[in-house]
């Protein structure tokens, strides 16, 4: 919380103090753990990764909120909580009206913002990042925190592979705030809109999200938010030169196929609604980036859309990006493996006697990976449609609802109906607001580090 407090010191703001208590609570508590907790076996196995992971995120989500609390910008403790959660997990979902994030603190505003940029990459993937006491034994973390299938190291040591994953991430975030500023944002307003979309979060400073930017503006953002979307192992093999492995990244090309795809199908079907082709193919191309990415800025109420572009941007919410990206979704690469995996099985059905391999970006896929992605994709199903019934307590419309956890399960924000571009989550009740963070984290961790956290068999000693 050092830089929203220096943004504090700098614009002469009182928030700065919410912040500097906070940071003394935390170290506290960090001093407090360390004390206490001396463990004679440092080994981090599987079960110690999910836990590590789980709690951290809830930790850090509970002592983030507090500056909002502190310095009376969100009274309500569950609001501050929605609010920091939906940060750190990249979703962007907002409890805040237009007017009231105008009137926030710029410490405040860069705080929500930060905390995309932190949650994008990992939380954690940034302390093995930056620190030289966790080996390569703590790889358990890392895939318990890092989205996608399967997670693999782009160099032999895994801290190693972590900081170029951060160098890559902090060389893209500013590259991004040099092009704004070249389009005449204001360089608060680039350095938080390049965060936010670097983390695939979407939290904005204006009310309007990014409407009132320059169409110069609205297209990097766009362009930068479908690059975050991307497996950041693309951007390794580009770097190094190494083109046949680029070329084996089918991921990708998917990716930017469906992308492609879903802009041109939305252009056609929006075009009555503006003045020229160029200004629909920005508004569609920017909604399809923001959706499939899951970052959740807007340029446009698609909520006013017509039936066809909801109904294709509604399939991109669950779709999402490629794996290894900052973005949320079920990801390109899990939707490709389910796909192969029915392939399969339809041959089977027809030669029983076959063998068939599934392969994937030229590599044979073993039998636990195609297990492990079936049963991630049921296990989907299920917290999605039991949140979902949750949820339909409440008194609104069944488009509102679905699309409230469709966004916030995915990580992407805003929805269709009261919780569309131009709405909020304020008007859901308490029980709703910890439900739908709840259902952030699982999003952003994958479900199994939260389910696996709460199972009271993770906890018992195993002989």
């Amino acid at each position: 919380m050092l830089l929203p407090l220096l943004v504090s010191a700098i614009y002469k703001e009182d928030c700065y103090l919410s912040f500097l208590v906070v940071i003394v609570i935390s170290l506290s508590l960090g001093l407090l753990l360390t004390a206490v907790s001396r463990p004679r076996d440092k080994t981090i196995y599987a079960r110690e990764g999910f836990i590590i992971v789980a709690l951290s995120w809830v930790i850090f989500s509970a002592l983030g909120a507090l500056p909002f609390v502190l310095s009376g910008e969100i009274p309500s403790y569950v609001d501050a909580f929605f609010e920091t959660v939906s940060g750190f997990t990249t979703t962007g979902a907002s409890i805040l009206s237009g007017e009231r994030i105008e009137a926030m603190s710029y410490g405040t505003l860069f705080w929500r913002s930060f905390t995309h940029w932190v949650g994008g990459m990992g939380i954690l993937v940034f302390v093995v990042a930056m620190t030289n006491s966790v080996s390569d034994r703590s790889i358990h973390i890392l895939k318990a925190e890092m989205p996608g299938p399967t997670m693999g190291k782009l160099v032999p040591r895994l801290r190693d592979t972590a900081k170029i994953l951060y160098l890559i991430y902090i060389g893209l975030t500013l590259l991004e705030i040099i092009m704004l500023i070249c389009g005449k944002m204001p360089l608060f307003d680039s350095i938080v809109h390049a965060l936010g979309t670097a983390g695939t979060g979407g939290f904005g400073i204006k009310g309007d999200s990014i409407a009132s930017y320059s169409p110069y503006c609205q297209w990097v953002i766009g362009i930068f938010m479908l690059l975050f979307g991307l497996n950041f192992n693309v951007y390794y093999f580009s770097l190094c030169r190494r083109f046949r492995e680029l070329g084996h990244c089918a991921e990708a090309w998917v990716y930017l196929a469906i992308a492609s795809v879903s802009s041109i199908v939305i252009t056609i079907n929006i075009l009555p609604l503006f003045d020229g082709f160029g200004e629909a193919l920005r508004h569609s191309v920017f909604q399809v980036a923001t959706v499939m990415s899951t970052t959740g800025y807007a340029t446009q109420d698609f909520n006013l859309w017509p039936s066809l572009s909801k109904g294709i941007l509604l399939v991109l919410m669950f779709v999402g990006a490629c794996a290894n990206s900052t973005a949320g979704g079920l990801k390109i690469s899990r939707m490709i493996l389910l796909f192969k995996s029915v392939r399969v099985q339809l041959k089977k059905l027809i030669h029983p006697r076959s063998v068939n391999t599934v392969i994937f970006e030229g590599k044979k896929v073993d039998e636990d990976t195609l297990t492990g992605t079936t049963n991630y994709f049921a296990v989907y199903m299920i917290c999605f449609f039991v949140i979902f019934l949750i949820i339909s307590f409440e008194p609104f419309d069944m488009e509102t609802n679905f699309s409230a956890v469709t966004a916030c399960f995915n990580n992407i924000g805003p929805g269709f109906g009261m919780v569309g571009a131009s709405g909020n989550y304020a008007s859901y009740s308490i029980l709703s607001k910890i439900v739908l963070s709840v259902a952030m984290l699982l999003g952003r961790l994958e479900i199994f580090p939260i389910l696996l956290t709460l199972a009271p068999s993770t906890w018992m000693k195993h002989k």
